[in-house]
């Protein structure tokens, strides 16, 4: 079996949790997913199965919108509830304080990385340090935080939407907030409502995987992740040349564009460039 499920991941799980079960689901090893979500988070987890596993990459810098929860005066050690808590106090924060300051986090903004994550330094993952009582130093990397929505807010606890870039950790950005503030701040709930091209409204129970006698009717071709690309019917020529890993002229404008051949299989993703289309991923069955 070949495609990508959109899976609602649970709360309590792992990314690789998922993975690892569904991989008994379709009876393949060959699974990957698309965007690691925190144990403590649910929501939209892509995954990619058997010769879908090839679109991994194209998914990384996907966009990813989230609803997270933001408790102000709590700090913790991993930056969200569930960690040690290294401080308490009273709030004294109104609206339009909040408001003021989530301006100063729109945009180009720069992150350190918290320890409880799976960056690794020196080829060592951060939270492994962390685990063991370490700390090392981490440098600042730069983030894009594309919207950034106040919702409700009790004085306490703040309802954000957050559409954001590639490498973007909620759990910080609810961390600096509430350091802008003076009260400090944590993650206190997250759910990814959009990863890509894949919304919430799509995703899937990992329940309903579990049970399901049908799982092949959960996946979706692999062309889906590229749907912002132009389609292009091959001929019978172009088509063989396409399967042997040849380039070949086309009458089409410079760009990126999804291929297909004669029985409308997806071929490949395709760069034209000059007149001449190439492979820049190929995806058909061998």
């Amino acid at each position: 079996m070949n495609g990508i499920v959109i899976v609602d991941k649970p709360q309590g799980w792992t990314s690789q949790d998922v993975t690892a079960r569904l991989r008994r689901v379709f009876g393949t090893r060959r699974i990957g997913h698309g965007g690691t979500l925190d144990p403590m988070a649910t929501g939209v987890l892509p995954v990619f199965v058997g010769r879908a596993t090839r679109g991994v990459e194209f998914f990384e810098h996907a966009e990813k919108t989230y609803e997270a929860v933001l408790r102000l005066g709590l700090t913790t050690d991993t930056e969200d509830i569930t960690g040690e808590v290294l401080n308490r106090r009273e709030p004294q924060v109104t609206r339009e304080a909040l408001e003021a300051a989530l301006e100063n986090f729109r945009g180009e903004i720069f992150q350190v990385p918290p320890m409880y994550s799976a960056i690794k330094v020196n080829g060592q993952k951060l939270c492994d340090l962390a685990r063991k009582g370490r700390e090392v130093e981490r440098k600042a990397r730069p983030v894009t935080i594309h919207e950034l929505k106040l919702g409700s807010f009790d004085g306490r606890e703040a309802a954000l939407e957050v559409r954001c870039s590639k490498g973007t950790y909620i759990r910080t950005l609810c961390k600096d907030i509430g350091e802008s503030l003076g009260c400090g701040g944590c993650m206190a709930a997250l759910r990814r409502v959009r990863a890509g091209e894949y919304g919430i409204d799509e995703a899937v129970p990992l329940q309903e995987l579990l049970d399901t006698q049908t799982p092949q009717a959960y996946l979706r071709e692999v062309d889906t992740l590229f749907t912002a690309f132009p389609t292009v019917a091959l001929t019978a020529n172009q088509e063989k040349r396409c399967r042997n890993g040849n380039a070949f002229s086309v009458k089409l404008a410079d760009g990126t564009y999804r291929a297909y051949g004669a029985e409308g299989e997806f071929l490949m993703l395709a760069r034209v460039e000059k007149g001449v289309m190439s492979t820049i991923k190929s995806f058909f069955d061998v």
